[in-house]
């Protein structure tokens, strides 16, 4: 459905001066946005409001284009809600011939040669891919044959609107000047935080800076807006938006049992923003935690999934270790988000080695990141031997190797998980290391490798069925 690319649409000028203009200001009163991770937000608008006595209709322009209106709240002294009703259907050129099927236009066509004009009546009858007008006997579909044309319409249909509408039916006690507020939940507003930290191995430690990146997509401006984010997620607060990347916890090795110094409402942490204006289809950043000089480290894991061999050494995971504790860490609490990795050159310059995600984290959290693969560090595992020891019992025989083609001695964490299936048993009976028995279904090694050298770990399981 469409107009041909050389239509223009028009309205008579008395017309065209009624129709409400998207470019003018805000009808807006005092905005206050409460903006939630999952896409949902809270918006409050107080407006000052001539209302009359008895019953009447109020209209709210500027409000959410993707507005809940069954979530819509709205008060003012002597007057109560009869009847509301959001009007969605913007005013767009295609919209303006769909709402004309089966009425008549003007239709404008005028010689590029001459510039004369020529007019006529046309009826639409249908825009199913295309536009096709009946113009006396004949029947024409607009298409783009090099001439302009344009459509001419008498009326602007009741309920197409220049931008999304709340209209309300009042009963009220009195007639006079007023505050009227209306509350509504929205899609389309979303945040979360961004963080890039500067890795400093020589030094053990990071630098970073937290960033709020809230967008806007409801097809909205909030004008000067009082603007409040949550990092949580309340129950039924998941509606479009820019959601939160979780990644189940990995990245979180022990929680926090520290409390951050922040707003909190129930159980969530509120980041206050103060008055901005946000912008419809706008992305903009608010920074909110800047620290330096934190300790951190460089670390080698690699996952050993169900006992089993491997052809090929592959590479251990690059992880990046940091505490968000008062004393030697961050000293805050951490919304959601990714978290960006740059590690200076021998040149001084920052270069991006990684990024990862981290879910909401308390303070006091000691993380664990990966930042990416190992280029020099690899493990390769070996089956040596599995047996049958009785109908219930076998035993398995693995053989690690880790290389380490660095010029400087690394420990790896070397954990081999799928130790416990929900109907097995399997524990280690002898080993070359000392291991530790993380939970019930993964042991670790810490491995230390020399510089431009390997190490051997060995290892047996008894499965138990």
């Amino acid at each position: 459905m469409g107009l041909c690319a050389t239509t223009l649409v028009a309205l008579p000028p008395a017309l065209a001066q009624d129709a409400a203009d998207p470019n003018a200001p805000s009808t807006q009163g005092n905005v206050s946005v409460t903006v939630y991770n999952g896409g949902t937000s809270l918006v409050q608008d107080i407006r000052k409001l001539n209302i009359a006595n008895g019953t009447s209709r109020i209209e709210f322009p500027d409000v959410s284009a993707q507005i809940q209106p069954e979530t819509v709240s709205f008060a003012a002294d002597g007057a109560t809600i009869v009847e509301q009703n959001f009007d969605y259907d913007l005013l767009t050129p295609g919209k303006l011939m769909e709402k004309a099927v089966g009425e008549t236009i003007t239709l404008v066509r005028t010689n590029p040669a001459t510039g004369a004009e020529t007019r006529e009546r046309a009826k639409v009858l249908s825009v199913n891919q295309g536009v096709v007008v009946q113009i006396g006997s004949r029947i024409e579909v607009l298409r783009d044959d090099g001439l302009p044309v344009r459509a001419i319409f008498d009326k602007v249909p009741d309920n197409l609107r220049a931008r999304p509408t709340l209209s309300i039916t009042l009963d009220s006690q009195r007639a006079g000047a007023r505050d009227a507020s209306i509350r509504y939940l929205t899609g389309g507003l979303g945040w979360s935080a961004d963080y890039v930290a500067l890795f400093d191995e020589a030094k053990g430690s990071i630098d970073v800076q937290g960033w709020v990146t809230l967008s806007n997509s409801s097809g909205t401006t909030y004008r000067n807006a009082d603007t409040l984010l949550v990092a949580g997620n309340p129950q039924g607060a998941s509606g479009v938006g820019r959601g939160v990347q979780r990644n189940g916890g990995r990245n979180i090795r022990s929680a926090g049992t520290e409390t951050a110094n922040r707003e909190r409402l129930g159980d969530f942490y509120l980041y206050p923003v103060g008055r901005t204006t946000i912008a419809d289809k706008q992305t903009k950043q608010i920074n909110f935690l800047d620290v330096q000089g934190v300790p951190a480290s460089r670390a080698y894991e690699y996952r050993v999934g169900w006992l089993a061999s491997i052809e090929e050494p592959r590479s251990a995971d690059t992880v990046v270790k940091f505490s968000s504790s008062q004393s030697g860490g961050l000293g805050d609490a951490l919304p959601a988000g990714s978290v960006r990795f740059y590690q200076r050159d021998q040149r001084g310059s920052p270069q991006f080695i990684g990024e990862n995600a981290i879910d909401h984290t308390p303070m006091g959290s000691a993380l664990a990141l990966k930042t990416g693969e190992a280029f020099d560090v690899k493990v390769k595992t070996t089956v040596v031997e599995r047996k049958r020891l009785s109908s219930t019992r076998w035993q398995t025989s693995m053989r690690y190797e880790l290389t380490n083609a660095r010029d400087g001695a690394v420990t790896i964490d070397l954990m081999q998980s799928g130790l416990d299936f929900g109907w097995t048993d399997t524990r280690v009976v002898t080993e070359s290391l000392k291991s530790e028995r993380r939970n019930s279904n993964a042991v670790v090694w810490a491995v230390s490798v020399p510089a431009n050298g390997s190490a051997e770990v060995t290892a047996t399981f008894e499965t138990r069925y």
